[in-house]
């Protein structure tokens, strides 16, 4: 019985793997930003959750398409206010939070020795190919292919991790 529930749980954690790659069509190199990691990332520049809601690509992003992409997310993040942390810490008020930031939660050393905010831009480096973003951390996520999906997704956590809402929607 024990060989039957690891081979369930295995071939349950391959079929999310797949499903996070998300390829749905489009080449890598016309949909993936740059190689940026976290220590690449650069000086950034932290705004209020409306300031990026209402300004491009986020004012534009499809939130239906976003909203169906982050079911890959929430079987290991919680994103509602005063959320548990589970297998991943939970995301209420991410944008803004230093890396590692979130209480409770046991990040990797990658994650705990990394120094940058979560802003879109580092997310969207993040959701593209989190292994290169960041080695060493322990996130068994392939990557959102499409740019589009990553602005929508990003879109769509904006405003679910926040209090705060796009003031033109």
């Amino acid at each position: 019985m024990k060989q039957r529930l690891g081979r369930i749980a295995i071939a349950a954690a391959c079929t999310l793997l797949a499903a996070c790659g998300n390829d749905s069509g489009g080449s890598q190199s016309d949909e993936l930003p740059p190689q940026l990691s976290a220590t690449t990332l650069g000086e950034q520049t932290v705004l209020e959750v409306s300031e990026y809601l209402s300004a491009p690509p986020y004012a534009g992003a499809d939130k239906e398409n976003g909203a169906r992409l982050v079911l890959m997310c929430k079987s290991c993040h919680s994103f509602d206010k005063g959320g548990p942390n589970m297998i991943g810490p939970a995301l209420f008020d991410v944008f803004s939070r230093r890396v590692g930031g979130q209480d409770g939660f046991a990040y990797s050393p990658a994650m705990q020795e990394a120094d940058f905010a979560w802003t879109p831009r580092a997310l969207d480096a993040w959701l593209a190919r989190p292994g290169p973003f960041l080695p060493g951390n322990r996130m068994p996520f392939a990557g959102v292919m499409r740019a589009e999906d990553r602005n929508d997704l990003i879109a769509y956590l904006l405003e679910a991790t926040s209090d705060q809402k796009a003031s033109a929607q």
